[in-house]
């Protein structure tokens, strides 16, 4: 696991779509649920919402409570 990706989650917006100008890790599982079936777009964007479906999945999103509240 790249603990870059992790910083990105709480600091980078999505950047389109419904849920455009959110904070990654706020985005609603549904939401991520959704672009799995779907399929995630290629690049880091796929990447971050890919990890993201894991961390919220296997319900970890405590982890990143800390990052998010260094900010």
């Amino acid at each position: 696991m790249n603990p870059q990706l992790l910083q990105d989650l709480v600091s980078m917006r999505m950047p389109y779509g419904k849920h455009k100008g959110w904070i990654l890790c706020d985005l609603p599982e549904p939401y991520l649920v959704w672009y799995h079936s779907k399929g995630f777009p290629t690049g880091k964007l796929g990447d971050l919402l890919g990890t993201l479906y894991e961390i919220k999945l296997n319900g970890l999103e405590y982890l990143l409570k800390p990052l998010r509240n260094a900010r």
